[in-house]
């Protein structure tokens, strides 16, 4: 920030007008709440600070979780420049201005921490751009991102940021927020201890969230005046995710949903999907809910179960409410009524497993392309089998890099359709061991 002191003042009580939010914003590391792994004492960046040693890292996580905020603070703490850009508004002259300068500062003996927001929102191209200024040191790039970085970002810019991940705020961590709040402004939220709950429901993990609510509830408030839980419902327009007065919430009842689909039970499951519509659930996240347990519990035992809850999601966003809700009623009785299978589920995550602990294994040359004269020389394509031209359509070769040897993760159960799949592995292993894997 400027130290000039023609600067123009901002009055105080214009200062204190500024959103709660951002008159709460920690002031050090050590303030920060939610993320005590990484700001701790033992946290990941505590560590990297007093190592007096800061790489260039991805802060992934949902909103409202303080990514900005740490960023900041951490430039702050190690004595580094701070320069921030959104790649929502910036293109590349803006990034060659930021280079341009990190530079400069570089060369007067003082390094840049650049902070670039939702940085998956860039392309390939404007991505690639990093790397020569992160390479030579002329910035510690921290990029934040709401989306999964392994999907969204280069491998090139992962191989050279450590990726940090930022958890949504728990009840607890809330909970010292509103305290604060409080603090700052000198009075108590006027809430019942079941409508502070709600409030904090309501916020869903995002800190942001729960002090804008607050504002809310305090600009509201008449004097000696305490919401209850419907009251708060009315002030902020929000649906608390409570959805009775025994106070089970929007997790709990989204679990016994889940599990009653797995239990194969269809009208528990239609009894918790009903009390949801009832409270005013996102009709669309059940949706996608049901998409989650259609491959994670039915799987391939029913490869339609996938295609109905897609068409249910897609009539209810055609039809709207309350037509709509029929469609994803239909669709949750047929997940519980349909056979059971996690064989994918748990194959891929075995798979995925034996992908990081094996490294960048090279597939075997024979089932790689030759284009090039010197591809061919090195044997890339010798010995390839094209399967249709093999009795049954089956070569059984081998596909798994040399090291590797055979793997097997996926292993069907003797239920629904994958009934015929397990005879269709079994008859393959048994054609496999006939004609000698090659």
């Amino acid at each position: 920030m400027s130290n000039d002191l023609f600067a123009p003042r901002i009055p105080e009580e214009v200062a204190n007008k500024r959103p709660l939010a951002d008159r709460l914003r920690p002031q050090t590391l050590a303030e920060v709440t939610g993320q005590a792994h990484l700001t701790g004492e033992d946290g990941v960046l505590r560590r990297m600070i007093e190592a007096g040693s800061l790489g260039s890292m991805i802060f992934w996580g949902p909103p409202g979780t303080g990514k900005t905020t740490v960023a900041r603070l951490l430039s702050g703490e190690a004595g580094l420049a701070f320069e921030q850009i959104s790649a929502i508004f910036s293109g590349v002259a803006d990034l060659k201005k930021v280079f341009e300068a990190a530079r400069l500062r570089r060369m007067d003996g003082r390094q840049t921490l650049l902070f670039v927001d939702e940085i998956h929102r860039f392309n390939r191209a404007q991505q690639d751009s990093f790397l020569p200024v992160m390479e030579d040191g002329t910035v510690i790039l921290v990029g934040a991102t709401t989306e999964n970085p392994s999907f969204e970002l280069n491998a090139a810019l992962l191989s050279r940021a450590r990726v940090l991940t930022f958890s949504s705020h728990d009840e607890e961590s809330l909970e010292e927020l509103l305290r604060r709040a409080e603090t700052v402004e000198g009075k108590p939220l006027p809430l019942t201890d079941d409508a502070r709950a709600s409030l904090i429901r309501m916020a869903d993990g995002d800190g942001r969230s729960v002090l804008t609510l607050a504002e809310e509830v305090w600009r509201a408030a008449r004097k000696d005046e305490l919401f209850d839980p419907d009251m708060l419902v009315k002030i902020v327009q929000r649906r608390a995710p409570v959805y009775d007065k025994a106070q089970d919430g929007h997790y709990n009842l989204i679990s016994a949903l889940h599990k009653s689909v797995r239990g194969s039970d269809p009208d528990a499951a239609l009894y918790y999907l009903a009390r949801m519509f009832d409270a005013g659930e996102d009709p669309l996240y059940l949706g996608r809910r049901l998409v989650r347990m259609a491959v994670e519990d039915i799987g391939l035992a029913d490869p339609q179960a996938l295609v109905i809850c897609n068409a249910a999601k897609d009539a209810y966003d055609y039809l709207g409410s309350p037509e709509g809700e029929l469609a994803l009623a239909q669709a949750c009785v047929y997940l519980a009524t349909a056979p059971k299978s996690n064989a994918v589920y748990t194959a891929f995550k075995a798979a995925t497993q034996a992908a990081k602990q094996n490294g960048s294994l090279l597939p075997p040359k024979h089932i790689l392309n030759a284009p090039t004269k010197l591809m061919r020389t090195e044997g890339y394509g010798d010995g390839y089998r094209y399967d249709h031209d093999e009795p049954d359509a089956f070569s059984g070769q081998n596909y798994f890099p040399e090291k590797m040897g055979r793997q097997t993760f996926y292993d069907p159960p003797e239920r629904g359709f994958e009934r015929e799949i397990r005879k269709r592995l079994d008859w393959w292993s048994k054609l496999r061991k006939e004609r000698g894997e090659r």
